[in-house]
C-alpha cells in the first residue's frame, strides 16, 4: 500500500521546488543582464582554460555565441566615447579584431557583446585546414596568446553563404551600414590560400569582388607570420602591386566598401615609411596596427613562451604603439590608424588614442576575460575621458592633428591665414572710420 506525503511535506517540497525556481531564475537573469559578465571573468573561463586547451576553448565561445546563449551588454555608451570614421559615426572605438569568429558564424552574438566593429576572418577563396594542431597556446602567466592557425577557413561560399542568410533574417534589409545596426561597422578580413603564388593579387582581389555587398570594412591581411611568405607583401613594391589591384577592384564594385591594409608590428622604422606611401599613392582608407608578433621580449614567464607562432597580449602592446606613432608620422589625417595589440583596459585604449589611432580593436583581453571585456574597458574608458574633460574624438583629433605627416606645414599655412585674416579685418575697420568731406577713403594696405 503506497504511502501519502504528509501535508507539511508536500508544502515542504513546494517550498523548495519554488524557491530552486525562483533562485534559478534569479542566476539566469543576473547571468544575461550583467553587462560586465563578472562570472565568465572570474570563473567560467579561468575553469575553462583549466580543464580544455585553447582551441577547444575558442571553439566552443563561437558556438555559445552563434547559439545567442551568451550575456548581452545592456549598457547604454557613454557620448564621450563616440568616434568619428571616415566620417562615419560610431557609439564606441572599441572593436573586435579578426581571428576570433573565422568563417562568419557568429556576428550578431559579438555585436551583442558590445563591439562598434566586429572584424570576421580571416576568409581564403578556397576552404582549407590551416596548421596542424596544437596550435594556440595560453600564456596565462604573461594574459597571453601565441598561435600558429594559419588560416584555417571554410572558404569565401560559405562565408557568403552565411551572410546572404543574416541579411536575410533582417528582412533583406538596405541598411546603410552592412551591420545593420546604425552605429557599428562589420568587416571582412581578407587572407590567401597557402597554395596561391606568393606574389598574386588574385585572392585579395577575388575577395573583394565577392565580399564588398557585405562589408562595410574589407582588410587586405599581408601580417600573418602563420602562412609562409605572406609577410614579404610589406615590401614597398610587392604592398603598391598589391593595393592598387585592390582598390581598382573595389572602386569597380557598386557599395565600395572601405579599404584597410593589417600590418605587423615587427617593421623598422624604414619599413613603415615604405608601407606609408604605399597606402598613400594607391588611396587605402586605413592601417589597422597591429598584427602578432614573431619576437618573444625577455619578460614571458609562461612555459609556453618558446612555441612558434603569433604572439598576442600586453606584451605586444609596446611594439604596436611604436608602430602607430610611426606610421602616423608618415600618413596624411584622411588615412585612419586602429590600434590593436595589448588593449586589456581602459587606459591602454587611451594610450593608443593619444598615438593616433582613431579606433581600437581586442582579441587576447576578450579571450582572457570573456564576455564582458568590452562592457568593462569602455566604462573604464569614459570614466577617464570625464576626469580629462574630454571626448575620444577630441583626443583623437589633437593627436592626428598633432603628430600627422605635414602637421607643421598644416601649422604654418593655418597661422599665415589668420594672420590675413586680422590685417584684412583691421584695415576694414580703419577704412570704415576714415571719410573726408563726406567721401569715404579707400585705405590700402
Amino acid at each position: 500500500m503506497a504511502t501519502q506525503a504528509s501535508p507539511a511535506a508536500s508544502t515542504a517540497r513546494t517550498w523548495l521546488y519554488g524557491s530552486l525556481l525562483v533562485v534559478s531564475g534569479g542566476a539566469f537573469v543576473a547571468y544575461y543582464s550583467d553587462s560586465r559578465s563578472a562570472v565568465h571573468r572570474y570563473v567560467l573561463t579561468p575553469l575553462l582554460r583549466t580543464v580544455l586547451d585553447a582551441e577547444a576553448v575558442h571553439k566552443l565561445a563561437v558556438r555559445a555565441l552563434e547559439a545567442g546563449v551568451a550575456p548581452r551588454d545592456y549598457g547604454r555608451d557613454d557620448e564621450a566615447l563616440a568616434c568619428e570614421i571616415w566620417g562615419e559615426r560610431i557609439s564606441s572605438p572599441v572593436g573586435l579584431a579578426a581571428g576570433f569568429d573565422k568563417d562568419g558564424e557568429a556576428i550578431d552574438g559579438l555585436f551583442n557583446l558590445g563591439f562598434s566593429w566586429v572584424e570576421a576572418g580571416s576568409v581564403t577563396p578556397e576552404p582549407q585546414p590551416g596548421n596542424p594542431g596544437p596550435r594556440v597556446f595560453h600564456l596565462s602567466a604573461d594574459e597571453a596568446i601565441i598561435n600558429r592557425y594559419g588560416f584555417p577557413s571554410k572558404g569565401h561560399a560559405a562565408m557568403l553563404g552565411r551572410l546572404r542568410a543574416r541579411r536575410k533574417g533582417n528582412g533583406d534589409d538596405k541598411h546603410a551600414h552592412a551591420s545593420h545596426r546604425p552605429d557599428q561597422l562589420l568587416a571582412i578580413n581578407l587572407g590567401k590560400n597557402k597554395t596561391s603564388a606568393a606574389d598574386d593579387p588574385s585572392d585579395y582581389v577575388e575577395g573583394v569582388r565577392k565580399f564588398s555587398p557585405w562589408a562595410d570594412v574589407l582588410v587586405v591581411n599581408v601580417s600573418s607570420p602563420n602562412t609562409p611568405g605572406l609577410r614579404n607583401l610589406q615590401q614597398r613594391e610587392a604592398l603598391e602591386k598589391l593595393l592598387g589591384a585592390v582598390t581598382a577592384a573595389r572602386n569597380e564594385t557598386e557599395r565600395k566598401p572601405r579599404i584597410v591594409l593589417k600590418v605587423a608590428p615587427d617593421l623598422s622604422e624604414n619599413e613603415l615609411a615604405d608601407v606609408a606611401a604605399a597606402v598613400t599613392a594607391c588611396g587605402i582608407d586605413g592601417v589597422i596596427v597591429s598584427n602578432t608578433t614573431v619576437q618573444r621580449p625577455f619578460s614571458l614567464a609562461s612555459p609556453n613562451k618558446a612555441e612558434i607562432g603569433g604572439l598576442s597580449g600586453p606584451p605586444l602592446r609596446p611594439l604596436s604603439l611604436r608602430a602607430v606613432r610611426t606610421l602616423r608620422q608618415h600618413l596624411p589625417p584622411t588615412v585612419a590608424l586602429i590600434g590593436c595589440g595589448g588593449i586589456s583596459s581602459g587606459a591602454d585604449a587611451l594610450e593608443f588614442a593619444r598615438a593616433g589611432a582613431s579606433a581600437v580593436q581586442l582579441y587576447t583581453s576578450f579571450a582572457y576575460d570573456g564576455p564582458g571585456a568590452p562592457r568593462r574597458i569602455k566604462d573604464e574608458l569614459a570614466a577617464l575621458l570625464r576626469k580629462e574633460g574630454k571626448t575620444w574624438s577630441q583626443v583623437v583629433n589633437e593627436a592626428v592633428e598633432t603628430l600627422s605627416h605635414g602637421a607643421e606645414d598644416r601649422r604654418s599655412i593655418r597661422a599665415m591665414i589668420a594672420e590675413a585674416e586680422r590685417l584684412r579685418a583691421r584695415a576694414d575697420k580703419l577704412g570704415e572710420s576714415i571719410a573726408v568731406g563726406g567721401e569715404e577713403v579707400i585705405v590700402l594696405p
